[in-house]
C-alpha cells in the first residue's frame, strides 16, 4: 500500500517523507529511550488518496530469511500508526470507508510481522500458501482482542501509561493500543516489547 510514485529525478527518501507529511494525523514511534537507527517505511492510502496509516522502523532492517539463526539475530521494532476514524464516505462519494479501531492496528501489525517471516521448513513455492493461511489467522486474532491469544500490558505513550493488547508467537510479538486521534500497533523481534515506550514524532528528519 505504498503511496509514493517513482517520479524521475526525485530521491526516494524525499518521496517517502512526502507521503508521511500528507497525513492529517500525528505519527508515533519509539520514545527517546530508544537510541538506535530509525527509518520511514511506507504509508497506506484510501481510494481517494488520503493517508490512512503508515509504519516507522527502529533497529535492524527486518529481512525475510529462511535461515533461522540469521532471523534470531535481528533486533527490530516497527510502529504502525493508524488514523482513528469513524465509518465515513470516500472523498469522491462513491463508497464507504470502514471505521478504524485498535483491531485495525493489531491486524496491520500482525500482517506486517508475517511479511518478514519465513520458516526454515518452507520453500519458495509453499511460502505463499503459508502466508495466506497465517494472514487469515492474524485477521481473526485481531478481531478478538479479548480472546485468550492476547494478554494486556501497560506502556507509556507520550509519558503516560496506556493499555495495550499483546501477543507472542514463534515469529515475534505484536501489540496494539490507542493514543489521541490514532491507534498504535507494533511488531518486532529480538527487542522486548515490555521495555518499549511510544511518543509522537515531532521531526521526521530523525527518520530520514
Amino acid at each position: 500500500m505504498e503511496t509514493t510514485s517513482r517520479a524521475e529525478g526525485v530521491p526516494t527518501a524525499r518521496r517517502t517523507a512526502e507521503g508521511y507529511l500528507r497525513a492529517s494525523f500525528p505519527w508515533y514511534g519509539l520514545d527517546e529511550a530508544f537510541t538506535g537507527p530509525r527509518r520511514l517505511m511506507q504509508v497506506g492510502t484510501a481510494a481517494d488518496g488520503s493517508v490512512q496509516h503508515g509504519s516507522t522502523g527502529h533497529g535492524d532492517t527486518p529481512s525475510i530469511k529462511s535461515d533461522v539463526s540469521g532471523v534470531e539475530k535481528e533486533r527490530f521494532a516497527v510502529v504502525v500508526t493508524v488514523a482513528a476514524s469513524p465509518v465515513r464516505r470516500t472523498g469522491d462519494g462513491t463508497g464507504v470507508l470502514d471505521a478504524t479501531t485498535v483491531s485495525s492496528a493489531a491486524w496491520l501489525a500482525g500482517s506486517g510481522l508475517l511479511v518478514h517471516t519465513w520458516p526454515a521448513s518452507l520453500d519458495h513455492a509453499t511460502r505463499d500458501n503459508w502466508l495466506d493461511q497465517q494472514t487469515e489467522t492474524a485477521f481473526e486474532l485481531a478481531d478478538d482482542l479479548t480472546g485468550p491469544a492476547w494478554s494486556t500490558l501497560s506502556l507509556p505513550v507520550d509519558g503516560v501509561p496506556a493499555p495495550f493488547h499483546y501477543r507472542e508467537s514463534e515469529f515475534g510479538w505484536v501489540l496494539a493500543g490507542s493514543a489521541p486521534g490514532v491507534h498504535i500497533g507494533a511488531y518486532g523481534r529480538g527487542m522486548s516489547a515490555y521495555g518499549l515506550g511510544f511518543s509522537q514524532i515531532k521531526d521526521l528528519d530523525a527518520y530520514a
